[in-house]
């Protein structure tokens, strides 16, 4: 397997907002997005089904297909600049040269009219790669790394191979062209769990071999929590909580972030511990117009949540929008005020012998 430079170009997507046209007009999907990928790192985008995560990931390849459209934002990528203004050749040296991506459901994305081998081709001819062969010969290594027959998958038809073995013909095909940033949308779907690991292990160690910039989409708190370095929570278009992975699950800053996690069944003790979020998801034409996504099923919710955008606050190396989070809770009412007691020191405090 080739190596590529190992200083894989950051991505910086700031303020992006994608809308959807329908005949009540232009319902938002993803709102006012901040998001940095570091180089050498994995992140992961984690949320309920329609809360705009795949549509951000499409972003990053301005791959964003009406009705929908970008209506604000910037996807800055090192070496590339802004990719939402690119169009034409440039646009399409970018897929897949500069980012590779697996899409959602991958392993029901092939041609079912041609072999594995010939789309490999295709899509060399497609970038202009002069060594076909040489490409041939990286393909073969990354599916027999992935534990596959390299040669034999290449000369079948989709039909001919398993949903799993489907599914890593995907990410090879993502990788094939040494790209430097990588999307994985939702890449251990209806596979089973000893695929899953396998395919989270490939996932790491290719990160890691290639230095990439690497982008992971899933509604699945268990495959952030094996695989990703940073995580990012998605709910009703925004992006509510952001931070190390291990400090996001551990000690989780949003409302929504907690009933997340505790909706999760254990696999010890008593399973009626897990607690549902009331209420559903936004869908597009539900999502408010003003103030907190999350209001409605939120059990810490203000009045100020109603009409006031959450401020985003940056705690340490957390990232967390909310009111609560803020200090902006509202009294009851005002506390009155104590006498001052008059105290008497007759040695010093444990603990402050040594200030």
């Amino acid at each position: 397997m080739s190596v590529t430079d190992k200083r894989a170009p950051g991505v910086r997507i700031s303020d992006l907002s994608v809308v959807y046209r329908t005949q009540a007009g232009e319902l938002p999907a993803v709102r006012g997005v901040d998001l940095e990928l570091v180089p050498g790192t994995i992140t992961g985008v984690v949320g309920e089904s329609g809360s705009g995560k795949s549509t951000l990931a499409l972003s990053l390849l301005n791959a964003v297909q009406p009705p929908g459209r970008i209506s604000s934002g910037s996807v800055e990528i090192d070496g590339l600049g802004d990719v939402v203004s690119l169009t034409g050749d440039n646009l399409r040296k970018a897929r897949g040269r500069h980012v590779g991506y697996v899409f959602q459901a991958a392993q029901n994305s092939l041609n079912p009219l041609k072999t594995v081998g010939k789309q490999l081709l295709d899509l060399g001819r497609s970038h202009d790669v002069d060594d076909l062969p040489g490409l041939v010969k990286e393909a073969r290594s990354l599916l027999d790394r992935m534990g596959m027959d390299g040669a034999r998958v290449l000369d079948s038809h989709q039909h001919e191979l398993s949903g799993g073995m489907r599914q890593r013909v995907g990410i090879m095909l993502a990788l094939v062209l040494n790209a430097h940033i990588v999307v994985l949308d939702e890449p251990t779907t209806a596979l089973d769990m000893i695929t899953q690991a396998t395919i989270l292990r490939i996932i790491r160690e290719v990160h890691e071999e290639r230095g990439l910039t690497t982008l992971v989409i899933t509604h699945d708190l268990g495959v952030v929590a094996e695989i990703a370095d940073r995580l990012a929570v998605m709910y009703g278009g925004r992006l509510v909580e952001q931070g190390p992975t291990r400090e996001v699950l551990g000690a989780p800053k949003h409302p929504y972030t907690r009933g997340l996690l505790q909706a999760i069944p254990r696999l010890v003790g008593d399973i009626d511990e897990a607690r549902a979020l009331p209420g559903r998801p936004p869908t597009l034409g539900t999502i408010p117009p003003d103030g907190c996504v999350f209001r409605e099923r939120c059990a810490v919710r203000m009045d100020v949540c109603e009409t006031g955008e959450p401020p985003v606050l940056t705690i340490g190396p957390r990232i967390v929008a909310c009111h609560a989070e803020a200090g902006e809770r509202e009294p009851e009412s005002e506390p009155a005020e104590e006498p001052e007691k008059e105290t008497v020191t007759t040695g010093p405090v444990r603990g402050e012998e040594q200030a």
